[in-house]
């Protein structure tokens, strides 16, 4: 492990020691930015059954952070509204490879059993993610992988979560 990767790695692990006690489960992930094998290091922290809060780092110490949702069949529509915070309002039909849908109930059907989350940085820059999950029954801590993609250069970012024993 490199010296910058162990930095992310551990400041990673020390915001959720940090924000652990208030909430019901919490891990961390690992990524990098497609075509430039840059780190990315994910945290996450579920507030109940089906969302939560994410972060994002990157080696840069750019931080992008938001709410996660995990997609299931008593969904309401009305609460992923802030996915789109920040895009275009089109791109609900999808402009996004991983994201597209031709209704707002047709994407929840598409995407139910996965995780979809949209965060910021301090600079108003968005990035939105998309996560499959290997246990949907266990959330976040069932372990998953997916991509991001960041608004403003339309990078994208792999991401994986491991299992939480």
């Amino acid at each position: 492990m490199n010296k910058q990767t162990w930095i992310i790695t551990s400041a990673a692990l020390a915001m959720l020691a940090l924000t652990g006690c208030e909430t019901t489960a919490g891990g961390t992930g690992s990524g990098n930015v497609r075509g430039s094998q840059k780190p990315v290091a994910f945290t996450w922290q579920s507030e109940g059954d089906h969302s939560g809060d994410i972060t994002a780092t990157f080696n840069s110490g750019r931080v992008f952070k938001g709410e996660y949702f995990q997609i299931s069949s008593d969904t309401r529509v009305d609460r992923l509204d802030p996915l789109w915070d920040g895009w275009d309002t089109s791109d609900r039909d999808g402009d996004w490879r991983y994201w597209e849908a031709d209704s707002r109930s047709e994407f929840i059907r598409k995407y139910r059993g996965r995780v979809l989350a949209n965060l910021q940085a301090e600079n108003g820059e968005y990035m939105r993610c998309r996560f499959t999950l290997r246990s949907p029954d266990r959330g976040m801590a069932g372990g998953g992988e997916g991509r991001c993609q960041l608004s403003e250069s339309s990078r994208e970012i792999n991401a994986e979560f491991p299992r939480q024993s």
